[in-house]
């Protein structure tokens, strides 16, 4: 769903009661479209997200971590020079539509005051963020759009700012019921929820179908066919929401699919799905557009900077998997050999019956109670040669099967790695994180000619969390980390915790010498959810997590990084819970 200009005017009241008068200290530019202003004021800070990416447009607070690149976009800088030390005066939006203004107080470079504009505008793939001077010109955006991109509003810098075009359509805080009634009546389809979203500004499908749902409760949606008493409870309704629209104070409310998936978010309870959702609610708009596009963003961010290794390692799992398949094709055909020794010794006894050019031989099998059998011959060969040509091919196929086997292991334990590395890159949240990754799989061979350009960017330490109990749980965002907290890192007493068949972290739990049998089942529980979730097998139901004491784990020689193998272990069954996991993190 789309942020709507309804739930835009929340955010603007949000926005005024705590930031107003606050000044900007610091100011970032996490990705290409994103900006993160550090507002102060005394006894007050927070961190307001900008975001003009066209499938999550949005302007919030937010406590999420941002990891930001080692030289600013130019911008970033931009905004620097001019807005460093701004203060914010006041908070505008067009109508009821997605545009906000934040109005600044800044100083210019010979130390004059002057006002500066940014423009959120928030309307899908034409989502910008843009700098507008106090005569009403275009500073700069993070979007550029030229003469050919629009010929109706460019947006250069000098060229003077246009507001987006408006709809025809009615504020509800300026409007009384008796004019909004005409108009949703006047509308052409007969449906309440689309001539609602027709009338009002602002409005998205899913508001309009809730304002439905509260006034017919199940019965026809014909606008046509309104009782009085519907008609009533529609503008009650909609008091209700003219309400929270003047005071800002809603039901900041997120519904979820069966999958667990946010699925749809509004300022009022959301019942028109019934029992189909789950619903939560949050104590801000902020706090629900910062839960709602988190996960969302750091995957769709983590995927356009790991698209090349994502395609390399599927590529690799494809070719692995081809000649797995092959080699073990070839190994059930090596399971014949010892035919071909039987027919060697068979054609050994009986030479006597053979000459040169002979191309068949029916001998006496002394393996099957001497039935016939008949034997292909090469009639180039002498009968010593066709006899010895079974051996050799015996030979041969015995050998493949020795090796067959060794590789075929080999390449279902790179397979595993190679899928390790998968979940690793799938389920990274930094820059830093591809870049060791990138890093480990040169060093394994699997990207040629590698250079890290980024030597300065420093490496994130393992995931932290802490039990209800109080214990310390480390957790490894790859395999070298992995391999540090196992081999390196852990005590042999500590508790080492893996999801059983799926590639995941290495999670350990740092017991302090507590014996396992000691130890609280909540805090065993916990770490396996940790282990569960940050695995490949997060999304499943229901997960099997081995555990044993750091001893039992040990490293073969040579293997690759991530793989050990272990003994002596218990496995308990534990289902993936983002919301307990996040409750016990200390870290990002």
């Amino acid at each position: 769903m789309a942020l709507d200009g309804a739930y835009l005017r929340m955010l603007k009241l949000e926005i005024e009661q705590n930031a107003v008068g606050s000044r900007i200290d610091r100011i970032y530019q996490p990705s290409r479209e994103e900006i993160i202003f550090l507002l102060r004021s005394r006894g007050w800070s927070g961190r307001l997200l900008l975001s003009a990416g066209a499938d999550s447009p949005r302007i919030h607070y937010t406590e999420q971590p941002f990891e930001n690149p080692k030289t600013p976009p130019m911008f970033c800088m931009f905004l620097r020079k001019h807005l460093t030390g701004a203060k914010l005066l006041g908070v505008r939006q067009m109508g009821m539509d997605r545009v906000l203004y934040l109005d600044f107080e800044a100083t210019n470079e010979l130390g004059d005051l002057v006002n500066i504009t940014v423009a959120a505008e928030i309307m899908g793939r034409h989502s910008n963020i843009i700098l507008i001077d106090g005569d009403g010109k275009v500073m700069d955006s993070i979007k550029r759009v030229d003469q050919e991109m629009s010929g109706v509003r460019p947006i250069l810098p000098g060229i003077r700012y246009t507001e987006p075009p408006r709809q025809d359509k009615l504020n509800l805080l300026e409007t009384d019921d008796e004019t909004l009634k005409a108009r949703i009546l006047s509308e052409k389809s007969a449906d309440l929820a689309k001539s609602l979203m027709g009338s009002l500004e602002g409005f998205s499908s899913v508001l309009t179908r809730e304002i439905t749902a509260y006034t017919i409760h199940g019965q026809d949606a014909d606008k046509n066919a309104l009782t009085k008493d519907q008609w009533d409870r529609l503008f009650f309704f909609l008091g209700k929401i003219r309400e929270a629209l003047s005071t800002g104070e809603g039901k900041f409310t997120t519904v979820f699919d069966q999958d667990g998936k946010p699925r749809e978010f509004s300022f009022v309870d959301i019942t028109q799905y019934g029992a189909l959702v789950v619903s939560k609610t949050y104590g801000s708009p902020s706090a629900l557009l910062d839960s709602f596009y988190s996960e969302r963003v750091r995957l769709e961010r983590m995927k356009q900077r790991s698209n090349d290794l994502l395609r390399m390692l599927l590529n690799t799992t494809d070719r692995l998997a081809r000649k797995i398949a092959a080699q073990k094709e070839e190994l059930a055909a090596c399971a014949d050999r010892e035919e071909l020794k039987k027919k060697g010794e068979l054609l050994t006894a009986n030479l006597w019956k053979m000459k040169k050019g002979d191309r068949v031989v029916t001998v006496e099998d002394y393996y099957n109670d001497n039935r016939e059998m008949d034997i292909e011959l090469d009639p180039a060969l002498s009968p010593v040669d066709n006899a010895q040509k079974y051996y050799k091919e015996y030979r041969k196929a015995a050998t493949a099967e020795k090796m067959l086997q060794k590789l075929i292991v080999e390449g279902e334990a790179e397979l595993q790695y190679v899928d390790s590395v998968f979940d690793a890159v799938s389920r990274t949240s930094g820059e830093s994180e591809l870049l060791e990754i990138r890093q480990e799989l040169s060093e394994q061979g699997y990207l040629k000619n590698y250079k890290n350009k980024n030597k300065l960017l420093k490496a994130q330490p393992p995931l932290k969390y802490r039990t209800s109990d109080g214990y310390l749980v480390w957790c490894g965002r790859n395999n070298k980390q992995n391999d540090k907290l196992t081999c390196r890192d852990a005590r042999p007493w500590d508790i080492w915790f893996h999801t059983q068949g799926f590639a995941g972290s290495h999670v350990i739990l740092v017991t302090e010498g507590t014996d396992l049998n000691d130890l609280p089942d909540r805090t065993v529980e916990e770490a396996a959810a940790i282990a569960a979730w940050n695995s490949k097998a997060r999304g499943a139901a229901l997960i099997p997590v081995d555990y044993t004491q750091v001893k039992n784990v040990k490293k073969p020689n040579g293997a690759k990084p991530g793989m050990v193998i272990f003994d002596h272990y218990y496995t308990l069954y534990s289902t993936p819970d983002e919301e307990k996991v996040a409750a016990m993190a200390e870290e990002k």
